[in-house]
């Protein structure tokens, strides 16, 4: 049909949605193409979007030497002699089991093989790379030839432009990036998440096919014009589309009885089969819908998780069927050595599914029980002291059970001299258990236009060097790990929007503007809740209450032994 079908199935195509329309792509503006991409400007004409993709490849920043089309058939016969290509074992950090052919011919199939070796030929530093044939089956059926797609994923994978990630090339950015897409499941799918905690074993490892959905699940229609926005966009976008297949996934299969034994299974066949129920359209729509961090805040959330997985000597996919993960919600708490006054072990199960991946990596650890300790605060001062995040559990002599995930060591109150200021981040959120169960976060993740973040204006993104500054990251040597969502990166209408915590030697605070969420006093024996700004909470439990039994939980480091 044009110059750049040799490795296309015209039979498996959709030529319905194919336009013969000689359409011409001008536009250099990003807003103007951003728009354009969104809008399927050129993804009913073959031809167009071929073109579009060369150009759009082309403008990626590279590195200095990055194999070209000449380097391809300089190569080619070299590496892959007169065997045939499917008889050829490719490298380990691609699944050879998940190969999409999408819409190629033989010839096509063929070639993806052929360009996977090259690939790892010229980049040894590749160790993981599940995303790769599926990027490389999509532009080969937008290329004149197996040298020219080469060329092309070559410049996705030599992107040198910091602040412009592309496709994951390790397993530590792979698997932080599913910590990350865990963590904004939490924060974004409230429904889809509690769902996941509830059917599966290791709520992890369902998330960690995030990138099969898209890159190995999704129909080739679907993924192509996924494909069309993250050549604009970038890795966001990923993200976004994920997410809006797993709000469908909950939306179509909510209260229906599993298909199979797997909530991974089950997942994976919806995304293969999403024609049935959702339209290519339908599902960006849905995916543009989602107000989301700025690129700034998940690119420090990744960063984070990157640093947690390290800690943990968790850097590379070990040769094990079963490779280090997070200790699911069942094996971080363990029934037999967890002893709470105030909570059970699967009401602590509960609040481990809400808590950001990378804390979710340790195993609950009691830093102060009234029980023990005492009702005094300055107690509980110096047991909470050098721990971060920790987790408040209150009891009330009414048996109400409340309290909150706090993101930030207790000894920052210090900074404000004797003056009572608060300190933390966005990420700490207030609950209550008892009557019934609620989460309360940060206001601004539900509500974001009620601030604007500096980074906001994503086309205009500052590289990496600069918008991760020493101010963003603390050089702390303990190695702190809560640097997102800090209030100063977003312009709030008002100071109440971020009155996280707050403490002095007279009382305790979670939660200001308007009210508090908790009010403790210096005995830990009386306490008040009420709505407040930050939290837009309802108040947690009875408005003024006596404090029967008070718990700090830290988070113990079980990885390294």
């Amino acid at each position: 049909m044009d110059e750049y079908s040799r490795f296309v199935d015209w039979d498996k195509m959709d030529v319905s949605a194919q336009s013969q329309d000689t359409k011409e792509l001008t536009c250099t503006d990003f807003h103007e193409l951003k728009q354009l991409a969104r809008q399927g400007y050129w993804a009913k004409n073959h031809s167009l979007r071929a073109k579009v993709y060369h150009k759009l490849i082309s403008n990626i920043p590279c590195r200095t030497v990055t194999p070209d089309a000449n380097v391809y058939r300089d190569i080619v016969v070299k590496i892959i002699g007169k065997r045939s290509s499917s008889s050829l074992a490719l490298p380990e950090f691609v699944d050879d089991s998940l190969i999409p052919t999408y819409c190629l011919n033989a010839e096509g199939v063929g070639a993806v093989r052929k360009i996977i070796l090259c690939i790892s030929n010229q980049f040894p530093d590749i160790s993981f790379c599940p995303a790769l044939p599926s990027v490389i089956a999509l532009l080969l059926h937008y290329s004149k030839d197996e040298a020219e797609c080469f060329e092309q994923v070559c410049r996705i994978l030599a992107c040198n432009d910091p602040s412009k990630r592309l496709i994951d090339q390790t397993f530590l950015a792979f698997e932080s990036s599913c910590m990350t897409f865990g963590d904004l499941v939490n924060k974004y799918c409230q429904a889809a998440h509690k769902l996941m905690v509830a059917v599966s074993e290791d709520v992890l490892e369902v998330y960690s096919d995030w990138q099969r959905w898209l890159f190995g699940e999704l129909p080739m229609a679907y993924i192509a014009r996924v494909f069309d926005v993250f050549l604009v966009e970038g890795y966001k976008v990923l993200y976004r589309v994920a997410l809006a297949l797993l709000k469908f996934f909950h939306k179509v299969r909510a209260g229906q009885p599993m298909e199979s034994d797997s909530i991974q299974q089950d997942i994976r066949a919806f995304v293969r089969d999403i024609a049935k129920s959702v339209s290519p359209e339908r599902l960006l729509e849905k995916a543009f819908a989602i107000r989301l961090f700025s690129r700034k805040e998940i690119q420090l959330l990744q960063m984070a998780n990157e640093k947690a997985l390290q800690q943990k000597g968790i850097t590379v996919k070990q040769k094990s069927l079963a490779p280090p993960k997070r200790q699911n919600v069942h094996l971080a708490v363990h029934a037999e050595n967890f002893k709470s006054e105030i909570v059970s072990v699967k009401e602590m199960r509960d609040i481990w599914s809400w808590i950001p991946e990378r804390f979710a990596l340790c195993q609950p650890l009691l830093l102060f029980t009234t029980l023990e300790h005492g009702c005094s605060l300055s107690r509980f001062y110096s047991h909470s002291e050098g721990h971060e995040p920790t987790l408040l559990l209150i009891k009330t002599t009414a048996k109400e059970v409340c309290g909150a995930y706090l993101s930030t060591d207790w000894s920052e109150r210090r900074r404000g001299g004797n003056k009572l200021s608060f300190f933390g981040t966005g990420e700490c959120f207030v609950f209550r258990l008892q009557p019934e169960v609620e989460r309360y976060e940060w206001v601004i993740i539900k509500h974001p236009e009620l601030a604007s973040t500096g980074s906001e204006t994503e086309n205009h993104t500052q590289p990496a060097s600069s918008t991760l500054s020493s101010s963003s990251i603390p050089s702390d040597p303990s190695d702190r790990l809560s640097p997102f969502l800090a209030a100063r990166h977003f312009n709030l209408p008002s100071k109440t929007a971020s009155m996280f915590m707050a403490g002095s030697s007279e009382c305790i605070i979670v939660g200001g503007g308007d009210g508090q969420a908790l009010f403790l006093d210096a005995d830990l024996n009386h306490g008040r809740t009420s709505h407040c700004n930050t939290f837009n909470n309802q108040p947690l439990c009875s408005e003024s209450f006596q404090i029967s039994i008070l718990e700090v939980w830290g988070f113990r480091d079980t990885m390294n032994g």
